[in-house]
């Protein structure tokens, strides 16, 4: 069985969105480590698609920042011109966000009304508009944690948005995949399926990992220790810790950026593993490819890890780092679906 010519369109779309999605989790990285993220005070969703275009309300938008927690405590040294690089990052996140709904909704709609999407394909792309709907909602929650007393936004909630992201994105990731490999259209491996009910649990590490990666984001806590493999000269945080009275692995920043690293290691070493077992178990060739490309995707990801924190977050190491998880989560789907199909 072979894709659906009739749906090459649909295909099409949600591949564009997944891309689409790809370039938002690069600016939110972007907007977070340049501390533009508390620049916008006022969430407008439908006239905040457009900046400032006159000095007046240039002058409007700078003085409602000046009354917030960040300028206040942080950045009162700045002038109109360095607010208005700031804004520029997280009014273009919000844009990006806005023309995602856009991108999704409009061709939805067409494919509805000529009959692209029946059965349960309707539910599940309504499905995915919802959930995007969800993250702006999230997105706001989240900045408004900053708005209030500290300027800082809430870890947890820097998680649950950049969580949803990753989960928004799998999502379409997963119903493009559903199209352009149907079922049955695979020769059968009596090997995979069996060693699929390994990579979910692969996949649930991945997705903890990124949650920490979130807290360490939050809590600053790649700030902390700019050296490898050991943390400014240890290597458990009992040490770092004697003097500290909170030692909780969600919040506290030292445990964060241990677990961090921890995580990481065992990232690696249970992709090695499915990468060794799975050459001798699996002989389909698109779950193969997938394997080989999970073990690589570790790698690099380990590597930008290790750069990010030796370099201090440097914004580009960073930035990419943050998308070696995203790609890292969406081969490890691709041969999870390619497993499943065999």
């Amino acid at each position: 069985m072979q894709p659906d010519p009739r749906l090459r369109g649909v295909r099409i779309w949600l591949l564009v969105v997944f891309g689409m999605i790809t370039a938002i989790v690069a600016v939110g990285g972007i907007t977070r480590l340049t501390g533009s993220g508390l620049s916008m005070v006022e969430w407008r969703p439908l006239m905040g698609a457009l900046p400032p275009l006159t000095e007046a309300e240039w002058t409007r938008v700078f003085t409602k920042y000046q009354a917030s927690p960040q300028y206040q405590h942080v950045n009162d040294w700045m002038t109109l011109a360095d607010f208005q690089r700031i804004f520029f990052w997280e009014w273009f996140h919000r844009l990006i966000g806005r023309l995602i709904g856009v991108a999704f909704f409009v061709p939805w709609l067409v494919f509805l009304l000529r009959g692209r999407l029946q059965g349960r394909l309707r539910l599940r792309t309504f499905v995915a508009f919802v959930l995007g709907g969800l993250q702006g909602l999230l997105g706001w929650f989240m900045v408004k944690s900053g708005l209030v007393d500290i300027p800082q936004v809430s870890h947890f909630r820097l998680a649950a948005h950049l969580s949803l992201a990753f989960t928004v994105a799998s999502y379409v990731l997963w119903l493009w995949m559903d199209l352009r490999w149907p079922a049955n259209t695979e020769p059968k491996d009596p090997g995979a399926r069996p060693f699929a009910r390994w990579l979910v649990p692969f996949v649930a590490l991945v997705g903890l990992q990124i949650v920490y990666g979130a807290f360490m984001a939050g809590s600053r806590a790649g700030y902390l220790f700019a050296t490898w493999p050991d943390m400014n000269g240890h290597y458990l945080p009992g040490a770092l810790l004697s003097a500290a009275s909170d030692a909780s692995w969600l919040s506290h920043p030292v445990l964060i950026h241990f677990l961090h690293r921890t995580l990481g290691y065992g990232v690696a070493v249970a992709a090695l593993a499915l990468f060794l077992v799975g050459r001798r178990r699996v002989a389909a060739p698109r779950a193969r490819r997938g394997l080989l490309l999970v073990l690589v995707a570790t790698g690099a990801q380990v590597l930008l890890g290790i750069l990010t924190v030796v370099l201090k977050v440097e914004l580009v190491t960073a930035v990419v780092h943050q998308l070696g998880a995203f790609a890292l989560l969406s081969v490890a789907l691709f041969t999870l679906h390619a497993l499943r199909r065999a």
